[in-house]
């Protein structure tokens, strides 16, 4: 794929995704547990200590201290900088794919939330409405102001992906829920037609991902619910990368 935007702009991105990953990993670990997301400011979840200003510098921290806390020594998880290194080098990918235009407003949003609601349900089973409602006010708003003349296409795809989860949900209770089912009405309404190879993707991981673990664990692994939200992220990054092409290469080579 062509590159469309300058060095300078995707460096830009990484550095702001960095920032942007810092953030997402308070989200993750406050929104699950009904904690405000603005106060009190980031803390040592052991003894509590402030984090200091030196200490909270996207992914380098980290590795300068080790991944240990400087007032008590305890372990830092290795997810925080990866979470900022993933969502640098998506903001760089959206940037470099798409280019540095009033699109972002849509691409970018999506792909922060899409990341802090994959941690969740990683670690919660969880895809809380306080992230997915926001977000699809937000899919709303954003149409609008750039992207006005597609509003109809985006209304109608997160209305079309909501029912298409709601009904997987009803045939197949065990594999989903309804967190996943309001997650895909909102990425509809960021990705408009795109929305089909999102879900695609989403499914097609899914069933890799689940045939694996039976294959590893056996029928039991049947009872285990597998987070969708992950995969339903991974579909939505895809899309948000490669989408529109997706869509030609479908049309090119069976529409017509």
């Amino acid at each position: 794929m062509t590159p469309v935007a300058s060095a300078p702009e995707i460096a830009v991105a990484a550095a702001a995704g960095a920032v942007v990953g810092s953030f997402l990993n308070v989200v993750a670990h406050r929104v699950p547990r009904s904690q405000s997301i603005v106060t009190p400011g980031s803390r040592c979840p052991d003894c509590g200590a402030p984090v200091r200003p030196r200490d909270n510098v996207p992914i380098v921290s980290w590795l300068v201290l080790r991944g240990r806390c400087r007032s008590c020594g305890a372990a830092i998880s290795p997810r925080y900088p990866l979470v900022e290194l993933l969502t640098a080098v998506l903001f760089a990918a959206v940037v470099l794919v798409r280019g540095a235009d009033e699109d972002l407003f849509l691409e970018l949003p999506l792909v922060g939330a899409l990341i802090a609601l994959a941690a969740i349900d990683l670690e919660h089973r969880l895809l809380p409405n306080r992230i997915v409602y926001p977000l699809a006010v937000w899919g709303v708003l954003a149409t609008l102001l750039v992207q006005r003349g597609d509003l109809i296409e985006h209304l109608a795809a997160g209305a079309g992906a909501f029912a298409f989860l709601l009904l997987a949900v009803l045939a197949y209770p065990r594999g989903m829920g309804m967190g996943d089912v309001k997650l895909a009405g909102a990425m509809g309404l960021f990705l408009g037609l795109s929305t089909i190879p999102a879900l695609l993707a989403a499914f097609l991981s899914g069933s890799v991902v689940g045939g694996a673990i039976i294959a590893r664990e056996g029928v039991e692994a049947r009872k285990k619910a597998v987070p969708f939200g992950v995969f339903l992220a991974v579909g939505g990054i895809l899309a948000v990368l490669a989408g529109p092409e997706l869509i030609d290469l479908y049309r090119d080579n069976f529409l017509e």
